[in-house]
């Protein structure tokens, strides 16, 4: 790394890409968004869903509890290029989830990442999920239930 600012820049977007999962994870939809540009896009093929800038990608996001039960995503670092005030890069995830109709599933998959530099930091102009495995076997387990009377 030829600097500080790449380096800052490389800990900022991996911050970035930490956030979106963090905001998945707790279901905040309007965290999600904030994290693109306005003109951002957010494409899961796999779905098929494509939703451009921040407004589509809440409202998405907000319909997601009528349809899952539960979703457990990781990511794990992957590769970031940086040119000047764009970037791109890879993420990779490992999810687990169910759907409310009891359909669960487990994949493996990579985030194809674009970024830009803003006013307000590091943002996502374009996040495409590419699911490389897949596993839609029943889960045998659940989430935690909390205890009777508590």
């Amino acid at each position: 790394m030829a600097d500080f600012q790449e380096i800052a820049d490389r800990v900022e977007i991996e911050a970035l890409r930490g956030e979106f999962t963090d905001a998945v994870m707790m279901r905040d939809y309007d965290r999600i968004a904030s994290l693109f540009t306005p003109d951002g896009a957010l494409r899961m093929p796999n779905i098929p869903v494509e939703l451009a800038g921040p407004e589509a990608i809440r409202a998405w996001g907000e319909r997601v509890p009528e349809v899952v039960d539960f979703l457990v995503q990781n990511t794990h670092p992957g590769v970031i290029r940086l040119d000047g005030d764009t970037a791109s890069g890879r993420a990779y995830m490992s999810e687990l989830g169910r759907a409310l109709d009891g359909r669960g599933g487990l994949n493996y998959a990579v985030y194809h990442d674009r970024y830009r530099r803003t006013g307000d930091g590091w943002k996502f102009t374009e996040r495409v999920y590419e699911v490389r495995y897949e596993d839609d076997s029943p889960l045998p387990g659940s989430p935690p239930r909390p205890a009777p009377g508590v």
